[in-house]
């Protein structure tokens, strides 16, 4: 965080790394965003920082210092800001321009490396403000922050939206942790918790979740992921998160680009993302023609307005496949605008199943299955199939795993109350999904094993397990 506020004052540009990178994306990170200076911690869990920085040093011609939290070092770097000459922070400070960049986060990457978003102050800092606008932070509000501040929904969201309200914020763990989560919770009397909604399902699955106080709960931010509506109304009954509210963005546009109000019911807080943030427009488009379909018609969600990241770092190209020559952001994201404004995400446009001509959008299925009660969590995928073209998989994590779930019993469940072609064929029974650091579930990766372990089956014929 402090490095986060100094270099905003003086118009350096942070590039935030995420700690799950190995070797070679660290390397990529370093040389491709010409990286000066990198602060870093030494260690954490198996990742030793010092021994990676020190392998991949010498490829990085640009990288002239490195600094470790906790080294002499850091102290040095925090000494140091009380000798410098008078007038020069103020210097750098009247120098910078609203428009220029200041952070660049790299985004996940589905093939090849991945691409470094260029936010700048303007982007964010008012992106954080609205946020914290919509769910009505004062400076009487705690904020509890158990999500990653290298990524937008901690560093914008959370630190902006705070700070700019004047609100506390609580920091409960290097990383996330269910139970140091609820500790800080209860102990600092926080009134708005955030989470991508499988932390919230981890703290709602607790052992012990009944006897944490969490009365001073009001609000909070689920983003990241979609989230079923049985966790919503969980947080909303056992966690007194009665205003909670959905956001939904991407890291291109800062990141939030529509949410849900303080004063809206449980249906449009949980059947959908909520509608357009002040001064930014939204429409949903056919992906073929980039024309616009009518309300209740589903499309690519596309975003214009100050949240628009300035472009991909060095890569004017890959810029230009995700911004228009009229600024929209194309999203990739699957959506349907309702008659009151509202939107709904039904998937992404690469996750859509096509089976035997049919469009079929995981989430609607995944809504469905979330009812069952043997399932704690659900991902649905599609996978080749010679007959249909794809075939649907569900990919479930069991509330009790003594409990085994079949594919037969899956089948059962769903027959007459979802159509036919929409019943998942495969049930594959895991103990946990593959996740980003920042907790979004690897779909595409999930797909990928789902295929494996299919085709390592004998004969290619059982999709259950």
């Amino acid at each position: 965080m402090l490095v986060q506020y100094a270099t905003a004052r003086l118009g350096a540009v942070m590039v935030n790394i995420n700690p799950a990178y190995r070797v070679h994306e660290l390397e990529f990170v370093l040389r491709q965003a010409g990286i000066e200076v990198l602060i870093a911690s030494t260690a954490y869990k198996a990742s030793d920082y010092r021994a990676m920085t020190e392998q991949v040093r010498a490829g990085c011609p640009l990288l002239r210092e490195v600094v470790y939290i906790g080294d002499p070092g850091w102290d040095e770097l925090l000494a140091g800001g009380s000798v410098l000459p008078a007038g020069h922070l103020a210097a750098c400070e009247a120098a910078n321009s609203c428009d220029d960049p200041v952070n660049i986060q790299y985004t996940s990457g589905t093939t090849g490396f991945p691409k470094g978003a260029t936010l700048s102050h303007h982007n964010i800092l008012n992106n954080g403000y609205f946020v914290g606008e919509m769910i009505g932070y004062t400076e009487h509000d705690r904020v509890c922050l158990p999500v990653p501040f290298y990524h937008c929904f901690g560093m914008v969201m959370g630190n902006l939206g705070a700070t700019s309200h004047g609100a506390c914020i609580v920091i409960p763990a290097p990383a996330f942790d269910p139970v140091a989560t609820l500790h800080a919770v209860e102990r600092e009397r926080c009134t708005s918790l955030y989470g991508v909604p499988t932390m919230f399902i981890a703290e709602l699955d607790l052992p012990d979740f009944a006897t944490f106080d969490l009365s001073s709960l009001r609000t909070g931010i689920m983003a990241g992921s979609p989230c079923s509506v049985e966790v919503m109304k969980r947080v909303v009954a056992e966690m007194h998160m009665a205003e909670v509210s959905i956001a939904y963005g991407m890291t291109e546009t800062s990141p939030v680009s529509t949410q849900t109000r303080r004063e809206d019911d449980l249906e449009r807080r949980t059947a959908t993302v909520g509608r357009v943030l002040p001064h930014l427009e939204v429409k949903v488009v056919d992906p073929a023609t980039g024309t616009t379909v009518p309300r209740g018609t589903t499309g690519e969600l596309c975003t214009r307005g100050y949240s628009v990241m300035l472009g991909y770092w060095e890569e004017p190209e890959r810029t230009a496949e995700a911004i228009d020559a009229a600024r929209w952001m194309h999203t990739g994201d699957l959506a349907v605008m309702r008659p009151d404004g509202y939107l709904s995400v039904v998937g992404r446009i690469k996750d859509m199943i096509i089976r035997g001509g049919e469009n079929v959008y995981p989430r609607e299925i995944e809504e469905f299955l979330y009812t069952h009660p043997k399932i704690a969590d659900v991902q649905v995928v599609g996978v080749p199939d010679e007959r249909y073209g794809e075939e649907i998989v569900a990919c479930v994590v069991l509330r009790d795993p003594a409990e085994p779930l079949t594919v037969e019993e899956l089948d059962a469940f769903c027959r007459g109350r979802l159509a036919h072609f929409k019943i998942p064929r495969g049930l594959r029974l895991l103990d946990a999904f593959p996740m980003t650091v920042s907790g979004k579930i690897r779909k595409i990766e999930l797909r990928e094993d789902v295929v494996r372990e299919r085709s390592s089956e004998a004969g290619g014929q059982a999709l259950s397990q």
